[in-house]
């Protein structure tokens, strides 16, 4: 089966994991890597070595949710290996040579997710990660490593550290290896060069001179110092030791040929338009203010945010993996503001309980997956709508906003609101708030914004403090609306890929942000050079005995 026909199931849970073992002991959890060599995601390869396909991340990306949720207990994270003399060998290289060009930027924007997703807890939940790398750690098992806190490697004399994309596939590390070797552990330039150039690797000591490591143990005591740090990192944390976990029950919802419904958030499909539309409801009747409220609707699995981060969570996904031909999204909200606005604050007022904040956690990644999904985003704020406080990141993440005018119908005239969740509760992956990316940090407007917090905007106040792109009137409307759309689904989706990114993300740089740049930028341009993946380029012939043919023109 070609991967343009295999639909992609992001849920799972322990008792279906084929790649990883998960271990509780008090406030440390381990997740060995034990990949199934047998159970790729699609025919025609195996996974040797501990190498990964989409599906082994969609395991960690699962056991990484589980551990946050169902264990607040837990405040250290150890990744190892459950094989002898191999840590993780990276990215399966003969998936790789299969796979189409959109499949492999797929997998590798997912794996920088969740890769991401592991720093993003260790800044903001107080669960710290180490890789305790007891073999050979090669590409993407490096880049795993990378993402956590620390690196402890055995010291055997045999087991090494690598990045030997370059060298051997004619490709980038594409999880973040380059940005992270450089900006997170800041590996001197031109040993960096060295380092990505080896095929084989760095070893012991040096190593640890490189800083590509932190520690390195002797075998006889490898297991025993890996444990000590983690109980020494736990200790750091704030996750409550007699917290009671949330059992993740699976993400209800029904898929049909054109739609994918849940019990928040809607998709409808219109395959001739190539566009979709995705609503999300806003909470209804009455909802949980108190603690011990939120934690009962939690173990129920009916406390509405978190419903809310993996139900969307979880549609942005499908349609970004098994919809690669719908390009636009229209993004809608149902229901009543007040709601939303008394959702925010409950979680404002309750953030720094743990439940309260890793539920934050999860809306905040579910936006920014969002933000890197390349399509194009509009939000149609039209009757009915509720794009309030939370919601409106919905609309602030969109690459426009129409906002429906109804001079002569003012109570019936949609409305935007802001909470005091637009100016800090989701950050973006610059570490700005969408509003500061909006408006570029300028004090003004987002002054202007703050004091208009909690009002009802209409689409001409909304549309006089720069929150929305236009404010067209009923009358105008429907032929503004499908006039953008329609020229919108015309143009080229490469060349909107590369602009709705760039503007998306303009102002500050981060770590994340080069991560994601360069993958999309370099790595996707590598991907198509025939020195990767021409019938003689270096992804392709790998393993074959055959010799990469290269054009030697530098481009």
């Amino acid at each position: 089966m070609s991967d343009t026909h295999l639909r992609v199931d992001y849920q799972t849970d322990p008792s279906r994991y084929r790649h990883w073992k998960l271990k509780f002991e008090g406030p440390v959890a381990t997740l060995s890597a034990d990949f199934d060599e047998n159970a790729g995601l699609r025919p025609g390869y195996k996974l040797k070595l501990n190498s990964y396909d989409l599906g082994v991340d969609v395991e960690l990306n699962d056991a990484v949710n589980r551990i946050r949720f169902e264990h607040p207990e837990v405040r250290s994270v150890v990744l190892t290996s459950a094989k002898d003399k191999v840590f993780c060998s990276g990215a399966n290289i003969f998936m790789l040579g299969l796979s189409s060009h959109a499949w492999k930027v797929n997998f590798c924007k997912f794996t920088n997710e969740t890769r991401n997703g592991l720093e993003d807890s260790s800044a903001h939940s107080g669960l710290k990660f180490i890789a305790a790398v007891n073999g050979a750690c090669a590409g993407g098992g490096y880049e795993v490593a990378l993402a956590c806190d620390e690196i402890i490697l055995v010291d055997d004399r045999s087991s090494a550290v690598s990045l030997p994309e370059v060298p051997l596939l004619g490709v980038l590390p594409g999880t973040g290896g380059l940005t992270r070797v450089t900006d997170k552990r800041h590996v001197r330039h031109d040993l960096a060069d060295l380092f990505c150039t080896s095929a084989e690797g760095v070893r012991g000591q040096k190593a640890k001179d490189w800083r590509l490591v932190d520690e390195i143990a002797k075998p006889a005591v490898f297991a025993a110092r890996v444990q000590e740090r983690a109980r020494q990192l736990a200790e750091q944390s704030d996750r409550p030791a007699d917290g009671r976990g949330v059992a993740l029950r699976p993400v209800q919802r029904s898929i049909e040929a054109d739609a994918i419904r849940y019990s928040a958030v809607t998709v409808e499909i219109d395959r001739a338009k190539r566009t979709a539309t995705l609503t999300v409801q806003a909470p209804s009747g009455h909802q949980p203010s108190d603690i011990a409220a939120i934690e009962a609707a939690a173990q129920a699995g009916t406390w509405f945010p978190l419903v809310l981060a993996r139900e969307l969570d979880d549609a942005i996904l499908e349609m970004r993996t098994n919809e690669l031909e719908i390009g636009t999204w229209l993004i809608k909200t149902r229901g009543d503001s007040a709601c939303v606005l008394a959702m925010d604050t409950a979680l404002l007022a309750h953030q720094g309980h743990w439940l309260v904040r890793e539920t934050l956690g999860a809306l905040r990644r579910s936006f920014s997956r969002l933000d890197v999904s390349s399509r194009s985003l509009f939000a149609l704020i039209d009757e009915g709508s509720c794009f309030a406080g939370t919601y409106l990141e919905l609309a602030l993440a969109c690459d426009r906003s129409y906002h429906l005018a109804l001079p002569d119908d003012a109570a019936g005239a949609p409305r935007i609101a802001l909470s005091p969740a637009n100016f800090g509760s989701y950050a973006m992956a610059t570490d700005q708030t969408r509003l500061q990316r909006r408006f570029y940090g300028e004090a003004a407007p987002l002054a202007a914004a703050h004091s208009a917090i909690g009002q009802a905007l209409d689409a001409d106040a909304a549309f006089a403090l720069g929150l929305v792109t236009s404010n067209p009137d009923d009358i105008d409307w429907a032929d503004e609306t499908r006039i953008a759309i329609e020229e919108r689904v015309a143009m080229s989706p490469d060349a909107l890929t590369g602009m709705e990114a760039n503007l998306r993300f303009n102002g500050v740089e981060t770590m994340a942000t080069r991560v994601f740049g360069r993958l999309t930028a370099w790595q996707n341009w590598i991907f198509q050079r025939p020195n990767a993946v021409g019938e003689k380029g270096a992804l392709k012939v790998y393993g074959k005995g055959d010799k990469a043919a290269f054009d030697w023109t530098r481009v």
